[in-house]
């Protein structure tokens, strides 16, 4: 019986340690990280205090002239405002490309500066953990939603938090998403 009771004990204690977030931290997305489009590993938590812009984008796509208003997004509210574009292959097959093919494309076509990270899915078995935390109300603890097709928008606001969707039809530039980036 005394060992039973210890090893209750002890797993009690030990499943403490399991969980690395806290329903408080949870809300926000500052405990999640990627991998940039260079490779580079990008914590979220460096950009607490910025809105953030994360969009699914595609260069073969329909919407692929948003990466120039993407672009201006991000230089009109750099000060405050982080864009984070993650391309995805998973909507018709239009991002083909390595994360060098996509980088040039971006640069050499719209200009992009802005962050790009490395292709990811986001839908299904796969999905990153940052897109499972923006779908999912459990995660988010705001709504639940599904990736409908590529330039999908999410807002973030300044203490992480998610503030709206916007599907592909929605420009970058549009008042709906500037009046939330504005101070």
């Amino acid at each position: 019986m005394k060992k039973i009771s210890f090893m209750i004990l002890l797993l009690g204690l030990f499943s403490g340690f399991n969980s690395k977030v806290t329903p408080e931290e949870k809300k926000n997305l500052y405990h999640l990280s990627f991998t940039d489009i260079n490779g580079k590993e990008v914590n979220m938590k460096d950009f607490k205090g910025k809105n953030i812009v994360i969009v699914n984008v595609a260069s073969e796509c329909g919407f692929t002239t948003q990466y120039e208003d993407l672009q201006k997004l991000h230089e009109a509210y750099k000060e405050n405002t982080v864009v984070i574009g993650f391309p995805c292959n998973q909507f018709g097959g239009q991002e083909p490309g390595s994360e060098e093919e996509i980088a040039t494309f971006c640069k050499k076509n719209f200009g992009v500066t802005f962050l790009l990270a490395s292709k990811i899915d986001v839908k299904g078995e796969n999905t990153h953990p940052i897109y499972q935390w923006l779908t999912a109300k459990s995660e988010n603890g705001v709504m639940d939603s599904s990736v409908k097709w590529n330039f999908q928008k999410y807002v973030i606001n300044k203490q992480g938090e998610l503030v709206d969707v916007f599907y592909s039809v929605t420009n970058p530039m549009s008042d709906k998403i500037t009046k939330l980036l504005k101070d």
